[in-house]
């Protein structure tokens, strides 16, 4: 019992020290996708630019309005009005409401961070549920591209913004990570308790190798010897 439970410890040790190795090797730019889509470039506003007023737009929103954010999406400059009930967008020259982004915008929005200039075949899919591969806002559109890295592109339906990207390479990534924290359904928990249950049982496993590694050291028994021989 002892040695299969030793046995078992020890896979899971082998597990840790692999799965650590290979993301340690995996560059975290390439894991985010950086290589292939920019999300740091932001667009500026152009100048002389006369926007409806904010009182106008708190108006339309129907809720109390927390905070207002202008900014570029794609040609268009938008006003991005966070409420209680969730973020709308208005257009910031007319402040008229802006309809949720559909696929066809959300795939623009895409190809317009797809840093090649050769855009690969897309497939727009709409995401309404958590999973490992996206926890973040939702409803949103999946861009799927045939790029070499199976890359997609997460676009939020309520503010057009690109909220993750995921390629091949993130995949991997993600898998040791679930091997690493033994959360193989959400791979996000690492406070659970079977990585709880074979921490402890390594940290003891190891402090009895510490403690057989004392006691059977060669010179301790040649020492011993000595003095038994002296005697």
């Amino acid at each position: 019992m002892h040695k299969w439970l030793a046995l078992v410890i020890g896979a899971q040790l082998l597990i840790w020290f692999a799965s650590g190795v290979i993301m340690s090797f995996l560059p975290i730019d390439k894991v985010r996708g950086e290589h292939l889509v920019d999300r740091e470039t932001v667009m500026t506003i152009p100048a002389g630019s006369s926007f409806a007023g904010p009182a106008r737009i708190s108006a339309m929103t129907g809720a109390p309005v927390e905070a207002i954010n202008w900014h570029m999406m794609g040609s268009r400059a938008v006003a991005e009005v966070t409420t209680a009930k969730g973020v709308k967008l208005f257009d910031a020259q007319t402040g008229e409401l802006i309809p949720p982004i559909g696929a066809t915008q959300a795939t623009a929005i895409a190809n317009v961070a797809w840093k090649s200039a050769v855009k690969p075949v897309s497939k727009a899919s709409r995401v309404t549920t958590e999973s490992p591969e996206y926890r973040a806002a939702l409803p949103a559109w999946r861009i799927a591209y045939s790029d070499p890295d199976a890359t997609s592109i997460f676009v939020a339906v309520d503010t057009g913004k690109i909220t993750a990207v995921r390629t091949g390479t993130w995949r991997l990534y993600d898998f040791f990570w679930s091997l690493h924290i033994m959360d193989w359904k959400n791979h996000e928990n690492f406070n659970t308790w079977w990585l709880l249950a074979f921490a402890i049982g390594g940290l003891v496993l190891g402090l009895a190798g510490t403690v057989l590694l004392f006691i059977r050291w060669p010179l301790r028994r040649k020492r011993k010897a000595k003095r038994i021989a002296v005697s």
